[in-house]
């Protein structure tokens, strides 16, 4: 009699297993005109954000709600034109948006902005202003083309005072057949949680490595070349180990480990380079009309440090003004040269060669020293200047020593 009650549930539970196997749903789709989707996401978001109120400051946490939606602002971008974009909206204003880019063989979530209202009193009562902030930062999400980016661990992007962690994230954009991908890159977090198999972690070394590798970066557009950058790469992050001690790790960028990418706009230059070591770093080059020049103006980073207390560290600055020349010029300094971008993170920069804007047949333009070899320059100068004195000196006292002695004998 058990046999045939048996055999009725079978294919509930064939069925019951199928929705397991295959239960990954898009919450949130970007679609083209078409009607053809470019991005799907599904992830659950938390808010921490500090704001000031009558009484001081506060510190909100909050869910992104169930209801929030993909606003019509969503793109699937064009070629060499806009990169497609993620927006999704909740509450009286409040917009969290993720910016794709891509290179031949990944992509990934180059800009995360979030855009509240201080004025929506259900997520930020008592605000002492009513204004609408903007905050931004660079993330480590990336995944290969023609995959999923997925992330069961917990992932935080810090903005300023605001905090979004990400759980159980799946993101694909650049979509091919309407759907996620069956194949997927896991995020630094998975492979380090304890669930699965660790790898050994970075070492926090006391001592700088070695000098890195010299590359010569490259970034076209639909105009041709507009960055060529010759350097070595060293970083400088110091943190709070899980131990509560703070170190200050030198980490080398290998450029044969290195994903380049990077796009040109009539404003603006950037060279995005990921790493196999969950390294994400940008340089951003502007330039000033007024002046003809152009300059290094924003570095953003990202890594995630497993011996860390907050594994993913993330540091940006964008007002610098470093590796400066005329436009049409490259600049050049054989020195090392230090970036500090926050009080946390600097970047140590070894024979840098770099030219933004115009570059004219891919190859770089008249040479503008920086200080540091002019300053190198003018040691060696100056030496052979003292010893020069020196030698003259002694040549002048040793005729006057002669001429002295001559001076007591005379002619017969």
């Amino acid at each position: 009699m058990a046999a045939p009650g048996g055999a009725r549930r079978l294919p509930l539970l064939l069925l019951l297993l199928a929705g397991l196997v295959y239960s990954e749903s898009a919450k949130f789709v970007v679609k083209d005109g078409n009607g053809t989707a470019c991005i799907m996401a599904n992830f659950s978001a938390g808010f921490s954000i500090n704001y000031d109120t009558k009484s001081g400051s506060k510190n909100v946490t909050f869910d992104l709600p169930s209801n929030a939606e993909v606003l019509n602002s969503s793109s699937c971008g064009k070629e060499n034109v806009s990169d497609s974009s993620l927006s999704i909206a909740f509450g009286k204003g409040n917009i969290l948006t993720l910016s794709f880019t891509r290179n031949a063989t990944r992509y990934s979530v180059q800009m995360m902005r979030f855009v509240y209202n201080l004025s929506d009193t259900e997520f930020f009562s008592n605000a002492s202003s009513k204004e609408v902030k903007n905050v931004t930062s660079a993330t480590d999400i990336m995944a290969d083309i023609n995959k999923k980016y997925r992330c069961v661990s917990s992932n935080q992007i810090h903005m300023n005072n605001v905090t979004v962690t990400f759980q159980d994230t799946t993101i694909q954009a650049y979509l091919s057949n309407n759907t996620f991908s069956k194949e997927e890159t896991r995020c630094a977090q998975d492979e380090h949680s304890p669930t699965v198999p660790p790898t050994p972690p970075h070492p926090s070394p006391t001592l700088a490595p070695e000098s890195p590798s010299v590359y010569k970066y490259n970034v076209s557009g639909a105009n041709g070349t507009c960055l060529l950058a010759s350097m070595g790469l060293q970083l400088n992050i110091t943190y709070e180990k899980k131990d509560s001690t703070t170190v200050t790790g030198v980490f080398n960028i290998n450029p044969n480990k290195t994903h380049v990418s990077g796009s040109c706009t009539a404003q603006k230059v950037t060279l995005e380079l990921w790493s196999e070591s969950s390294t994400f770093l940008v340089f951003q080059f502007g330039m000033n009309a007024s002046s003809s020049r152009f300059f290094l103006q924003g570095i953003q980073f990202n890594r995630t440090l497993p011996d860390a207390k907050t594994p993913t560290f993330q540091a940006a600055n964008g007002s610098l003004r470093a590796l400066q020349a005329t436009m049409g010029n490259s600049y050049k300094c054989n020195a090392e040269e230090h970036i500090q971008v926050t009080k946390a993170f600097s970047l140590n920069v070894f024979k840098v060669w770099v030219q933004a804007f115009q570059v004219e047949g891919d190859k770089f333009g008249s040479v503008e020293e920086c200080q540091l070899d002019e300053n190198n320059m003018l040691i060696p100068i100056a030496v052979g200047g003292a010893l020069a004195g020196l030698v003259l000196i002694v040549l002048i006292a040793y005729l006057i020593g002669r001429k002295r002695s001559h001076a007591g004998y005379q002619t017969i």
